[in-house]
């Protein structure tokens, strides 16, 4: 509440001034938030308890009652129409992540193929959560106290109607391009995503110790299998060289590889710089490998 408004009590009881062109929520009913992680953001806001406030921001939220709304580092801000012909100043603020707190989440983040692929291909992981709290920052807020929210209307409460709109409609922004988020704790898609494409995930590209003389190198399930066969001279079996010598079935034993989407190594690497008729050559391969991988499935369950 700024000095010199009108106190709460003595405030307008009408309803909102129509808007046209504003920002309106998508969703028309029930909750608001349709990915998990604008979901725990909105969990922060309804920790603060005042559901008739927060009801009523909904509403102004879907009407289309938030006319301006910008997203910065560590900074929300958004003019909100109310009831009276000026419209309010609203902002929240969170604090964002140091330099030095980005580069461990980066390294973290870029030492797993499967994060920084799906990071790279636009997904939101949700184990991202995770290393952000094993770095010591958490990705979301915690608690009121760590969100700095402010409205130039004359309500004392907060969240008012006004600071609650915009947190919905923050969080749809949330739901559209999760790097958004990221972007207000202080580090933007483009800028992360290089920043992980210049690092190397653990095992690849990194060369290990020489194996002992006399041993196979390599780890796989199948130069471990080979590795234990046993057979008599090659002089001695020249007659059936061409034999197989291992049974397909002991092949077949294998145990299963982990998952990872067909397309890893695609995502991984810098994008060609190739289009074919206005589409970048990596967007027209991608589903493609994806075929492939489905195609490799099924054969594996025929067999």
């Amino acid at each position: 509440m700024s000095p010199g408004q009108p106190r709460w009590w003595e405030y307008e009881q009408s309803g909102p001034i129509a808007v046209e062109g504003g920002i309106k929520a998508r969703s028309k009913r029930g909750a608001i938030g349709e990915q998990w992680w604008s979901r725990r953001f909105l969990a922060v806001l309804e920790s603060y308890g005042m559901s008739g406030r927060l009801q009523r921001g909904r509403a102004y939220a879907r009407r289309g009652q938030v006319i301006e709304f910008s997203l910065g580092t560590g900074k929300v801000t958004a003019r909100v129409q109310g009831s009276r012909p000026q419209p309010y100043t609203v902002s929240i603020t969170v604090l964002p992540l140091t330099s030095a707190q980005w580069r461990e989440v980066e390294s973290r983040l870029g030492s797993q193929a499967l994060f920084r692929a799906r990071l790279l291909a636009g997904e939101m992981p949700a184990e991202i959560e995770e290393v952000f709290a094993a770095c010591g920052t958490p990705l979301f807020p915690r608690s009121s106290a760590d969100l700095d929210m402010r409205c130039s209307c004359p309500d004392w409460g907060v969240p008012c109607k006004h600071l609650a709109a915009v947190c919905y409609v923050l969080a749809e922004s949330f739901d559209d391009d999760p790097f958004e988020m990221l972007a207000w704790r202080g580090k933007g898609r483009d800028e992360l995503l290089a920043a992980l494409r210049g690092r190397t995930p653990a095992g690849l590209g990194q060369a290990g110790p020489a194996p002992p003389r006399g041993t196979v190198q390599g780890t796989s399930p199948v130069t471990a299998l080979l590795a234990d066969v046993t057979g008599p001279p090659l002089g001695d079996c020249l007659a059936d060289f061409w034999s197989p010598g291992l049974s397909q079935a002991r092949l077949r034993a294998l145990p299963a590889s982990p998952a990872a989407p067909p397309d890893l190594l695609l995502r991984l690497a810098d994008p060609p710089p190739v289009q074919v008729r206005g589409t970048g050559l990596r967007d027209i391969l991608a589903p493609v490998y994806a075929r492939l991988g489905e195609q490799s499935a099924e054969a594996v369950q025929e067999e």
